[in-house]
C-alpha cells in the first residue's frame, strides 16, 4: 500500500489544487498517489520538501518529460536519488508577482509612505506592487499605472460580494519608499541559474505566467531590493531589518503564500514579531492558516485565499492574484 500521508498529500492535491491549473500535475499526482513506489521515495525527502509542486518542478528539472501519470512513476522511481538530493536543497519560491493584484487593495487602505518587508522574499518579486501596472475589472474598473509604465501588467477580476455595501475601497499604487525582504534561501532576480529555477516552478498549463515572471525579474534585477537570508519565525531576524526602516515611513510585513510553509509553533513566533516591531501585517493565506480568519471566515464555504490586514479578513482572493471578492465594510485605512 502507498504511504498514507504521501498518499493523501497528493490525492488532495490532485482533487484541490490542480484542476484548472494545470492537467498535467492533476494527473502526475493521481499517479503517484496510486503508487507504493512512488510515495516511497517522496517519503525519503525531508517533511518540508514532499510538497508536489516542488517534487514535480525538480522532476522536470532533472529532464522529465509532460509524461502520462503511469510513465512519469516510472521515470520518478529510476530517478529517485537524483530527485531527492536535488529537492531535498530545494524550496518552493514560486515569488509570483501577480499576487500584487491582491495586496494592492490591502496597501490602500495603509497610510504611506510604506517601508515593505516581505517574509518569504525569494527574489524579491512580490516587493515591487508600486512597479507594476494593474487592469482590474468587473465590479470595480480601474486601471493603475507607475510613472513611466511598466513591462509587467496584472490583470485582477474584481468578484461582486454578495454581503451588501462592502465594495472594494479606492484603489492606488503604494508609496514605498524602502523594502527588503527575508528569506531561508533568498535568489537574485540577475542570476541565470535562480531565474532558470523560478520560471520551472511555474506549473505546465499555466499560459503566460512564465513570461510574467521573467519580465518581473527584469524588474526587481534593475533595482535588487535587500534581501537577507534567515528565518522570519526567529524574533530577532525580523527586528533586524525592521531597524533599519526610514524614520517617517509605515512598517509593513507582508506573508503571501508563506504561511502554509511554517510549522503552527513558528507561525505564532511570526505573528509575535511582526507585533513587537509594531508592523502593519498584511497577509494571503489559505482559510484557516490566517489566524486572522476567525471570525465572518468559514473555511469550508470560503473560496480560494484569505487576504488579511492585522489579522482581520478583507477579501476572499485567488491565491495567485486572478480575482478578488472584497468582504469587508470599511474602505477606510485602519490604524
Amino acid at each position: 500500500m502507498p504511504s498514507h500521508d504521501a498518499a493523501s498529500r497528493y490525492a488532495r492535491f490532485a482533487r484541490d489544487e490542480a484542476p484548472g491549473r494545470s492537467p498535467v500535475y492533476e494527473e502526475w499526482a493521481r499517479a503517484v498517489a496510486d503508487s507504493a513506489s512512488a510515495c516511497a521515495v517522496i517519503d525519503r525527502l525531508p517533511a518540508n520538501r514532499r510538497q508536489p509542486p516542488l517534487v514535480f518542478a525538480v522532476a522536470r528539472m532533472l529532464g522529465a518529460r509532460p509524461l502520462p501519470g503511469v510513465p512519469f512513476v516510472e521515470w520518478l522511481v529510476r530517478h529517485a536519488d537524483a530527485l531527492v538530493a536535488e529537492a531535498a536543497r530545494r524550496s518552493v519560491q514560486t515569488n509570483e508577482p501577480q499576487r500584487c493584484a491582491a495586496l494592492v487593495p490591502a496597501l490602500s487602505l495603509i497610510e504611506g509612505p510604506i517601508a515593505l518587508i516581505e517574509v518569504g522574499a525569494s527574489a524579491g518579486l512580490c516587493l515591487q506592487p508600486d512597479r507594476y501596472a494593474y487592469r482590474y475589472r468587473g465590479a470595480a474598473e480601474v486601471d493603475l499605472d507607475p510613472s513611466g509604465g511598466s513591462s509587467v501588467v496584472l490583470e485582477c477580476e474584481v468578484r461582486d460580494s454578495s454581503v451588501r455595501g462592502r465594495g472594494v475601497p479606492a484603489l492606488h499604487l503604494p508609496e514605498i519608499v524602502w523594502r527588503a525582504g527575508i528569506d531561508l534561501a533568498p535568489l537574485n532576480a540577475a542570476d541565470p541559474s535562480d531565474r532558470a529555477f523560478l520560471t520551472t516552478l511555474v506549473w505546465p498549463g499555466e499560459t503566460g505566467r512564465e513570461a510574467r515572471i521573467s519580465a518581473a525579474l527584469d524588474v526587481a534585477a534593475a533595482d535588487r531590493p535587500t534581501i537577507v537570508a534567515g528565518d522570519a519565525t526567529d524574533a530577532g531576524a525580523l527586528e533586524a531589518l525592521a531597524a533599519r526602516v526610514p524614520s517617517g515611513a509605515t512598517l509593513v510585513v507582508s506573508t503571501p503564500g508563506v504561511l502554509p510553509h511554517v510549522p503552527f509553533a513558528g507561525r505564532q513566533r511570526m505573528r509575535a514579531a511582526i507585533r513587537d516591531v509594531g508592523a502593519r501585517w498584511v497577509s494571503l493565506d489559505p482559510p484557516g492558516l490566517e489566524a486572522s480568519a476567525g471570525e465572518g471566515v468559514d473555511g469550508a464555504r470560503w473560496p480560494g485565499f484569505v487576504l488579511g490586514l492585522d489579522g482581520h479578513a478583507l477579501a476572499a482572493c485567488d491565491p495567485l492574484g486572478g480575482w478578488l471578492e472584497w468582504r469587508n465594510g470599511s474602505s477606510r485605512a485602519a490604524g
